[in-house]
């Protein structure tokens, strides 16, 4: 799951560099740099999810999305709602991956009785 909210988190970004670009006084180089940054970094952390570090990684990304509010303030709306999914679907997953133990502990027990 947290996979797939920082693909469209990604895209998300991706579109956001345009209106960095446009309707901010930032220039080229940092709106490029902000913007598709993060978009890359998105990308790089959905493909490292495998390791643990990278759940870490993904709320540093969300922490900078909303961040990216001091300069679009409709960031802070739209990075507070990826940030609002990030944290379910870490959260969730984390339950779903202890009941699914427990379910492996209960049904080798019954195995071996």
């Amino acid at each position: 799951m947290c996979a797939g909210i920082l693909v469209l988190e990604a895209i998300t970004l991706g579109l956001s560099t345009p209106v960095l670009l446009t309707l901010t006084d930032v220039g080229t180089a940092p709106a490029l740099t902000m913007g598709l940054g993060l978009t890359i970094a998105c990308i790089v952390v959905t493909g490292m999810l495998r390791a643990e570090w990278a759940y870490g990684a993904g709320w540093v990304i969300q922490v900078l999305a909303i961040a990216m509010g001091l300069l679009v303030p409709t960031m802070f709306f739209i990075g507070g709602l990826f940030a609002l999914l990030w944290g379910t679907a870490y959260f969730l997953g984390k339950k779903i991956e202890r009941e699914k133990a427990a379910a492996w502990a209960a049904y080798d027990a019954e195995q071996s009785a």
